[in-house]
């Protein structure tokens, strides 16, 4: 070896952003394993190379012990101390026994130790890169496509859009540019695996904050989603600022805010809906776009009773109950909804009831 693998090793650190001592550390950890393979020694060894001329230098290592039981890792005290009355028991004395042909050798294990530790370092680059990036929104490029499984390139790695994490009815193609949300990263054999999502709530949570101002100051917060996936979304916001309107900010000029993000999701409807801490006025806000003439909330069950105009039932409960069940889960709050006439029938039943119990 010599100055010309010392600049090689420089080069390749600095293009893979990789600290020149991990490299040198990797080559003499394979010069050690070199030595005993190819010179048949079962003594402990410690292997030096310069780091300006690239010279190596191979040193027998024996331990200093008042009676000798293995000559190839031990030495005498008495023969220590004809090499230096400092030594005692218990210190290491090194004997260089570097082989003339070792040169070549090394360079043999070296390359291949190199691109091996090179490989693992930007394993492991990449790891800390996208753990760091979970729970947040990455822009990648389509690249594979194998079976259902979609595989984007994120520029330093491939991430993997399984198909229960992508949306329904919507299509991929080859060099397509998507936004996915790193649900998780994992070490494998094989280096890191990122996991990708295109149905996490998460997703259209951090669409909204890179496009509304007000979330990314903190003015307005998002304190609720509720996601189905390619068909409806709710977000509940408020405001920090009282002359600030959540729902307007998010919505944006002619509604713009808010068409960006549905139009990323593929058309997915998004109602976007004041947070209250009152129950009975945020359950009526989840419910739109239905009106709600009235509600009562039973704190101790949670469920919130809710009362809506003859001709928005359908509306208020949504296709499949999807509207009703969408608002539920925003709130967090079982939802029981009754039309006027349905609720004044009940409240009628209930009062025949009564009147039958006095009699």
């Amino acid at each position: 070896m010599n100055a010309d693998f010392v600049r090689a090793i420089a080069q390749l650190a600095k293009e893979k952003h990789i600290s020149p001592d991990v490299l040198y550390s990797a080559v003499e950890e394979a010069l050690i394993t070199a030595y005993k393979k190819n010179f048949g020694s079962t003594q402990n060894v410690r292997v030096s190379m310069n780091k300006e001329n690239g010279e190596i230098h191979v040193y027998a290592q024996k331990n200093i012990v008042t009676e000798v039981e293995n000559p190839l890792t031990e030495i005498s005290l008495d023969e220590a101390f004809k090499l230096n009355p400092r030594y005692q028991a218990g210190d290491v004395v090194e004997e260089e026994v570097t082989p003339k042909n070792f040169g070549r050798i090394a360079a043999q294990n070296a390359k291949q130790v190199i691109v091996q530790r090179i490989r693992e370092a930007e394993r492991g680059m990449v790891y800390e890169k996208y753990s760091d990036r979970e729970n947040d929104i990455v822009t990648g490029t389509i690249q594979r496509i194998e079976g259902r499984n979609i595989f984007v390139d994120l520029g330093t790695a491939e991430g993997t859009l399984l198909p229960n994490e992508q949306i329904p009815g919507e299509t991929y193609e080859y060099h397509q540019r998507i936004k996915c949300y790193v649900v998780e990263v994992k070490k494998t054999t094989k280096g890191p695996q990122i996991i990708l999502s295109r149905t996490h709530p998460g997703l259209l949570k951090r669409l909204f904050e890179l496009e509304v101002a007000e979330i990314q100051d903190g003015t307005v917060i998002i304190d609720s989603v509720a996601r189905e996936p390619g068909m409806r979304s709710k977000i509940a916001v408020h405001s920090t600022n009282p002359s600030v309107d959540p729902v307007g900010a998010c919505v944006g000029p002619k509604g713009m805010r808010v068409q960006t993000v549905v139009d990323e999701l593929g058309g997915e409807k998004i109602d976007i809906v004041k947070y209250s801490d009152n129950p009975e006025e945020y359950v009526a806000s989840a419910l739109s776009p239905s009106k709600v003439v009235s509600a009562a909330a039973d704190a101790e069950h949670k469920i919130c009773r809710v009362v809506v105009p003859d001709f928005q039932l359908s509306l208020a409960i949504g296709k499949e109950g999807q509207n009703a069940r969408l608002a539920a889960k925003l709130t967090g709050w079982k939802i029981d909804i009754k039309s006027e006439t349905q609720a004044r029938e009940s409240a009628e039943a209930a009062a025949g009831e009564e009147n039958g119990d006095e009699a």
